[in-house]
């Protein structure tokens, strides 16, 4: 029988599971496409609209995210509205709305680092944070996207792998204040964005199926209902990479402590 007194080294599986069930990493996710699709969504659909070089709208950002193409990108496609009505249904207040809405996003994601690296939430001044943070996310997807008109095959796989791998190291030590040094956030934007291309795999081989069929039985809400699926893994990678990461800098010596939190 083990002496109480003793450490016992744990499985990096079951330290992994541990830390996911301790930080809720289920229902984190589920906040986060919750939140990406209703507080998210609407104001990425008016930046897409307000876009001066392309208006090919909100739809071919999750289109392009999802890697969905032919009949289930036409079904995304028409969930959305078309951007001409979309400027010119929003007013000003309405954007300034949305913009707040976003803010609540990035202050999920916040709040989500914090709990991964046993941080304490910021002042309510840190909101500047949030908003830069924000700004930064929506140019990201806005380059993800333009970078499929004129780059293809490696060179574009290279850009999308590059520019992921800048903003998943950057945005946690900018939204946590710089609490966490670059070389420990390396392996967590790592992690992040090769579990981004997985799920961009996953998503061709069955969400694309799945948004015709859901289309065909359920018509805008079935794909509606694909699309919040897709968010919840996104959400799942953006905080599970971060967390696995965080175990692979601190190394095994780090869960051999019974009961660290």
């Amino acid at each position: 029988m083990e002496p109480s007194g003793e450490p016992r080294e744990r499985s990096w599986l079951g330290e992994l599971y541990r830390r996911a069930k301790g930080l809720e990493l289920l229902h984190r996710a589920m906040g986060f496409a919750t939140l990406a699709l209703v507080t998210l969504a609407p104001l990425l659909i008016v930046v897409a609209a307000a876009d001066p070089l392309r208006h090919e709208g909100f739809a071919l950002w999750l289109v392009d995210g999802m890697g969905l193409s032919g009949r289930s990108a036409e079904a995304v496609d028409r969930v959305f509205s078309p951007p001409s009505r979309v400027v010119g249904t929003t007013s000003l207040w309405g954007g300034v709305l949305l913009a707040v809405f976003g803010l609540s996003f990035a202050a999920s994601v916040q709040n989500g680092y914090e709990r991964i690296w046993g941080l304490s939430s910021g002042p309510w001044h840190r909101v500047w944070r949030q908003l830069v943070w924000l700004v930064a996310l929506m140019a990201y997807l806005y380059l993800q996207v333009q970078s499929r008109t004129v780059l293809d095959g490696s060179y574009r796989i290279a850009l999308s792998a590059g520019t992921g791998l800048l903003f998943f190291w950057w945005g946690p030590r900018f939204l946590l204040g710089h609490q966490v040094r670059w070389r420990e956030l390396l392996p967590g934007a790592l992690v992040t964005v090769a579990c981004l291309a997985g799920l961009r795999v996953f998503s061709f081989l069955v969400f694309t199926p799945l948004v015709v069929t859901n289309a065909l039985s359920y018509g805008a809400v079935g794909t509606v209902l694909v699309v919040e699926s897709w968010f919840a893994g996104v959400g799942f990678v953006v905080y599970g990479g971060a967390l696995f990461g965080r175990m692979v800098w601190e190394g095994p010596a780090s869960w051999r402590t019974r009961g660290t939190p």
